[in-house]
């Protein structure tokens, strides 16, 4: 089977970058499959958030380097759309930027999908203004629910409503779209209740959409997963977050791989996750994956495109979850703001982040 070369380091978030934008600038749902193979082969479907797909896809490419016989779709439909696929059996990994909520749990079960729920990594929601707005230097989690809180909608609608030492403009919203992880975490940590916000904002799945919003926009406020701010630094500005707690650092804190790692960016700071299909782990081709994400050369891949790898005991611990076939979310009702992933996967509170 041919194989696919791995890009240069260097380059690799670029190509991925790339290949998210075209994708969803396409449509949301649209497939990637990063190889051409024997049709005959066996087909791994992933589908989920576009948060995870930048590294679902690398593992899959660095599979097939290797010559694993199976070909391989990664698609983008949003965290809730991935759960959809899941448990109504038509996917067997779905890539998750937020944990399994009552209903979908509810909706495998009536369908008996059984799942093995593997957290891989960390990501940060970033809150961002556009390059021209200087009078917002940092901003509360007290400010941000005045702002997004549902009973805004209509009242709260320029920057001096927020802090009266602000210009009296206009404040125009952006964020993911409401099947999107990242629109559920976000709520759930600033607003107090998933899927619960204000609903005059432009909302996309398409990080480039909200880019280009933002960036046209003098009183715009967006949020979007950290990971595609680097590469639009230069038409937006990330804000430092200032949770109240000095447990999590003095003062606001800047949304950085080194934040999210330790944890000190609250809270906004997420567990990834992948969504193992229980009747399927033992095929090769996804223990093969599962294992490569869950390995030296996954977190490597996942340090050149600026994600944020577990720290290797939890990692070693998601590894011995699926290699036990444990079934079932260590998330009851979903999304848990400032979660400690050591007690979750049974290891002393201690161990890093």
């Amino acid at each position: 089977m041919p194989g696919i070369r791995l890009p240069r380091p260097n380059l690799i978030r670029l190509r991925h970058a790339a290949a998210r934008a075209v994708l969803l600038a396409s449509c949301v749902g649209c497939w990637s499959t990063p190889q051409a193979s024997d049709p005959s082969a066996p087909i791994l479907v992933i589908d989920g958030s576009s948060t995870v797909y930048p590294t679902a896809e690398a593992v899959a490419e660095a599979l097939l380097e290797r010559g694993l016989e199976s070909r391989i779709t990664v698609g983008i439909s949003g965290t809730g759309g991935g759960f959809r696929k899941l448990c109504a059996g038509e996917s067997t990994i779905a890539t998750a930027s937020r944990p399994i909520r009552t209903p979908e749990e509810q909706a495998c079960a009536a369908n008996h999908v059984a799942y093995v729920e593997l957290p891989f990594g960390w990501d940060g929601v970033a809150v961002v203004v556009n390059p021209a707005n200087t009078w917002t230097k940092s901003l509360t989690v007290a400010q941000l629910r005045t702002i997004w809180a549902p009973a805004a909608q209509g009242t709260v609608t320029t920057w001096r409503q927020v802090d009266p030492s602000w210009p009296d403009e206009p404040v125009h919203l952006y964020g993911a779209g409401v099947d999107s992880g990242t629109y559920d975490y976000f709520t759930r940590a600033i607003v107090g209740s998933e899927h619960s916000s204000r609903g005059d904002f432009t909302a996309s799945e398409d990080d480039n959409i909200l880019v280009q919003g933002i960036s046209a926009d003098r009183g715009a406020l967006g949020f979007m997963g950290l990971d595609y701010t680097a590469e639009a630094a230069d038409r937006m500005r990330v804000v430092p977050i200032d949770d109240g707690d000095p447990r999590n650092g003095d003062g606001p804190i800047l949304p950085t791989p080194a934040t999210v790692a330790d944890a000190t960016y609250q809270p906004l700071t997420r567990p990834v996750f992948l969504y193992v299909r229980a009747d399927q782990a033992k095929r090769p081709d996804v223990q093969a994956f599962v294992r490569l994400l869950l390995g030296a050369e996954g977190r490597r891949l996942m340090t050149e495109l600026g994600e944020v790898a577990l720290s290797e005991p939890l990692t070693a611990a998601a590894r011995a979850r699926f290699e036990a076939g444990t079934t079932g979310t260590m998330f009851p009702g979903g999304s848990q703001v400032g979660v400690d992933l050591a007690t979750q996967l049974g290891l002393a509170p201690a161990v890093a982040p």
